[in-house]
């Protein structure tokens, strides 16, 4: 049997390297175990690789961290348009099962758009323990050169809101350097996923975009 999901969350936008972000400015999923606050992406160490990474459920202060877990009904998906049609033509599927973050693909879907089906029958998937809180990081590397990540870490995302606010209406000019982090000593969960960039098509760019899906 097929596993049916439907989108609940959506959050866009790269071309190879990219950074967006949307920290509780989506009312309709605040709080909710989908509800993804940061996806990047990025060259990795290795030149050859792309890094991508996704946040869920921020903004997670220390006394809810240690209790904080992936949703096992929601699939957090990474799509990949490889021939600029704002069409995902590749998707990275993660989902919790247990102790463990299951990784499936970077494969064709076999649906497209906000309803989506695990692809559980993918030649490539891998799956890693999913790190507990403050505990050192736990990874994995598969015989296809995938390495994998997930768990609580801290919010890598900057921004100074007290100031964004002052701007907006006129009584600040600008950022001070380096300012002050609204997001500091606060918790997101994190999926991240390194790829060989051969495994994604092969071409010089391509868009990307994250999405949660909820088993219904």
């Amino acid at each position: 049997m097929k596993n049916k999901i439907t989108v609940l969350s959506l959050l866009s936008i790269l071309v190879i390297a990219l950074i967006a972000s949307d920290h509780i400015d989506a009312p309709s999923v605040i709080g909710d175990s989908a509800d993804i606050a940061d996806f990047y992406a990025f060259e990795g160490e290795d030149s050859e690789n792309i890094a991508f990474i996704v946040t869920l459920q921020g903004i997670l202060d220390p006394v809810n961290s240690e209790d904080a877990n992936f949703d096992q009904n929601v699939v957090t998906q990474i799509n990949i348009d490889t021939n600029d049609d704002n069409v995902e033509d590749l998707v990275i599927q993660a989902i919790r099962r247990g102790n463990q973050m299951w990784f499936f693909g970077p494969e064709a879907p076999s649906q497209k758009g906000a309803t989506i089906e695990i692809l559980n029958n993918s030649d490539i998937q891998n799956q890693v323990t999913i790190t507990p809180y403050q505990d050192a990081f736990i990874t994995e590397t598969s015989p296809d050169g995938l390495k994998y990540f997930a768990g609580v870490t801290d919010d890598p995302f900057f921004f100074n809101i007290a100031t964004f606010r002052r701007l907006r209406v006129g009584n600040a000019t600008r950022f001070e350097e380096p300012g002050n982090d609204t997001w500091n000593g606060l918790n997101v969960l994190s999926i991240a996923v390194e790829v060989p960039k051969a495994l994604l098509g092969g071409g010089t760019s391509i868009n990307a975009w994250a999405s949660s899906h909820r088993r219904q």
